[in-house]
């Protein structure tokens, strides 16, 4: 019996290491961006929903389920490690291609109000990244998680500066 448990732990630490290095290496080619048409102008987050939708004009294009913050249904994020995502309007201001969680593309968080409303109460703002991996349960500290293939399809058609509401 203890020689099988030390046999499932080793088979699950070197799954848990493969998964993390597989993660961090990718593919080894960014996805290429999708036609013009088929690129969002504007991303929503329904965070009570834990649904994402990206839209062109009005028009839904994607729609993806998403993990959250632990204490996402606590309200907005107000400090770094409330394990809150934030609420309100952001963009999406730069992209990581070699991001341990395979791709991400960073949101502005914390804008000025974010940072103004941290100092008030003397706390770190934190910071919102928009990552990637499964989506099973809320695990993430405040990130908007999908999985790596998503993360691809989204990678491809959200431009830079794409607007992001998050919305309760």
């Amino acid at each position: 019996m203890r020689k099988r448990l030390i046999v499932l732990a080793i088979v699950v630490v070197s799954l848990f290491a493969y998964t993390k290095l597989m993660a961090r290496i990718g593919s080894g080619s960014l996805p290429p961006d999708a036609p013009q048409e088929q690129q969002a102008d504007l991303i929503r987050v329904y965070k009570s929903e834990r649904r994402m939708v990206l839209l062109k004009g009005d028009v839904p294009i994607s729609t993806y389920r998403i993990s959250l913050g632990q204490a996402a249904d606590a309200g907005p994020k107000h400090q770094e490690g409330d394990e809150k995502t934030p609420e309100g309007r952001y963009e999406i201001d730069w992209r990581n291609p070699k991001s341990m969680a395979h791709l991400s593309l960073h949101i502005s968080y914390p804008n000025p109000d974010d940072r103004r409303n941290a100092q008030s109460h003397g706390f770190p703002p934190g910071w919102g990244l928009f990552g990637n991996t499964h989506r099973l349960w809320d695990w993430t500290d405040g990130c908007i998680a999908v999985t790596n293939a998503e993360m691809r399809d989204i990678w491809a058609r959200v431009p830079d500066h794409t607007p992001i509401d998050i919305m309760p």
